[in-house]
Order: C-alpha cells, then structure tokens, then sequence
C-alpha cells in the first residue's frame, strides 16, 4: 500500500475503532414489557437503532415489578427499561438516556407519561408531534421536569 494512501485510511480506521468501542460501551436495556404491545416493540426498535443491545424480559405482573424498580405510580405506563443502573419509563427519547448515563445524576430515572405523539415508539403516519415532559424521579417519588420535547 503507498504511503499516501495509507495516510488517508489511518483516521478513517481510527474512526471505526473508536466508534466502536463506542457502541460497546452502552449497556444493555433490559426492556420489562406487558406481551402483545405494539408501541413497546417500537420502542425498543429506537433504542436498538441508537446502539443499545435489548434484552427482552416479559413481565407476567409488570404492575409489581414496576413496584420493585422505583417507579412512582403515577408514571407508570407499558414499558419499563433497566439501563446502567438506571429505570427508564414509557417512551424516553434514547438521546436522553444516554445523556443520563454519561452524566450520572442522582435520580433513580427517566419517565414520559402516557404515550405522546410523535416519541419514540409513537411514530405518527402524518409527522405529528405532541410537546411532551421527560419527568425525573428519585428513589422516594419526587419528581421534577427533566426535559420538555
């Protein structure tokens, strides 16, 4: 190979390795989801083409092992992730829980109320987007606004 061109391939190299090693960074989601549900499949469609590994874990009473995870009941909805130590609710944006996992804020996790238009999962046919909250919860229930989308 000439030295020209393998001064041109070498960052191009060094980009794929770092890319990868990247991507293998990101732990695997364990995605607790009620069987049959549609938008929790979507779901976790994103967050496989955001570079998360899933590992599905159907949940015969998903109500209890919400319990057992931490998540306020009023944020409950049909899917639950375990991510690095973290509990993602409902349909949180995938830029979002990496953000968490590289920041690492004292908060137990991320939830998205019902399912808004537009999230990820809630794809709409026409591109419509409903404005949505991403609520922060702690380990006692509090609760604050994390993002607004």
């Amino acid at each position: 190979m000439s030295y020209r061109l393998s001064r041109l391939l070498a960052p191009l190299a060094l980009l794929t390795a770092v890319s990868t090693v990247q991507a293998q960074a990101l732990p695997t989601a364990v995605v607790h989801e009620q069987p049959g549900c549609g938008c929790c499949h979507l779901w976790v469609e994103h967050l496989k083409t955001s570079g998360f590994a899933t590992k599905a874990a159907v949940a015969q009473d998903i109500w209890e092992k919400k319990q057992r995870l931490g998540v306020p009941q009023q944020l409950a909805s049909c899917h639950t992730a375990e991510i690095g130590g973290y509990v993602f609710e409902g349909h949180v944006p995938a830029d979002l829980v990496k953000q968490v996992l590289r920041d690492k804020p004292a908060i137990r996790g991320l939830a998205v109320l019902g399912m808004p238009a537009g999230s990820p999962g809630m794809e709409m046919p026409d591109g419509r987007k409903d404005r949505y909250q991403v609520i922060a919860f702690d380990r006692d229930g509090k609760t604050r606004v994390y993002a607004t989308r």
